[in-house]
């Protein structure tokens, strides 16, 4: 792991994404400086702080004691659901140190860029927007681990008011964590991640709705097997994050789930024709790609005439 030093680290939400660099950089990095925890609930700040997380907790509502966290901090990370980037950069607005560099987590980036610009105004600089592809189903201070970010991919997307030393602090810390850092514009990172990541969420989210509203809801889940789980292993995230994500990134996710029914209608179509030469043509392509995706190759787009 990459060297990595810093005095202090204020997290705003210490679960999952935040609790995981927390002790990334603690145990990986072998970081020895102070980590401050901050939410909106005392409880899991509080949790965290037991588990070792962080060293000290702040509850959000306190302005006494969130001014101190934020004094002389070297870093702040916001690894909140995107709908509240704007209201917590405004909070801590008034106590950020000129030389703070505030960074986020969030998976949508566009409505993060104009959050930070109406929150932060000619600070702007000061904020470098992020987003570290780690996710799990589970979350809390209890799903925080060291490894989480090992050979995983975070993308930054720079403002032109970022200064480059300020893109590359930024960029260092997370190579501390073992991650693997790009950069790419806000608009690219969302397209990109309406198709691999957001879309996969809903379709998740909607098969199990389709199966809840069956009559024969309760028959259906007693037969559910290992294909089942493993396509809705993502429906058990946070409801509150990804109701955030898809209105965030409405404009991106629509094209795609647009995309994907026209996909769905071909292989409707197919079924209906009993064409089994089609069906199976589209999933040896399928099958095919996957695998070399999953073995690191380079993925080449079906022309027209395959589809």
């Amino acid at each position: 792991m990459a060297a990595f030093a810093f005095n202090k680290i204020v997290i705003f939400g210490v679960g999952l994404i935040g609790g995981s660099l927390a002790r990334a950089l603690r145990e990986r990095a072998g970081a020895t400086g102070e980590v401050v925890g901050v939410g909106r609930s005392i409880k899991t700040v509080e949790r965290a702080r037991e588990l070792g997380v962080i060293d000290s907790a702040v509850f959000l509502d306190d302005d006494r004691a969130l001014e101190l966290a934020l004094r002389g901090a070297d870093f702040v990370l916001v690894a909140a659901p995107v709908a509240q980037t704007e209201p917590l950069l405004r909070r801590i607005a008034p106590f950020l140190d000129a030389s703070t560099i505030v960074t986020d987590a969030g998976s949508t980036k566009n409505d993060v860029v104009t959050a930070a610009r109406a929150a932060l105004g000619e600070r702007v600089a000061q904020f470098v927007p992020g987003h570290p592809i780690a996710g799990r189903e589970s979350s809390g201070p209890d799903a925080a681990i060291p490894d989480l970010y090992v050979d995983r991919n975070v993308v930054l997307c720079p403002l032109p008011e970022n200064s480059p030393e300020v893109v590359e602090r930024v960029a260092d810390m997370w190579l501390a964590t073992g991650a693997i850092v790009h950069r790419m514009a806000a608009e690219q990172h969302d397209s990109v991640l309406a198709s691999v990541s957001h879309l996969p969420h809903v379709l998740s989210f909607a098969l199990v709705e389709m199966i809840l509203q069956a009559p024969d809801a309760a028959l259906k889940f007693s037969f559910a097997a290992g294909g089942f789980r493993d396509f809705t292993r993502i429906a058990a995230s946070s409801p509150e994050m990804w109701r955030d994500i898809c209105i965030a990134n409405r404009a991106a996710l629509l094209s795609e789930i647009d995309a994907y029914t026209n996909v769905l209608a071909r292989f409707r179509q197919a079924i209906d024709t009993s064409d089994g030469a089609a069906l199976e043509a589209a999933f040896e392509r399928s099958r095919t790609a996957r695998t070399v995706w999953q073995h690191g190759g380079a993925i080449k787009a079906a022309d027209d005439s395959a589809q």
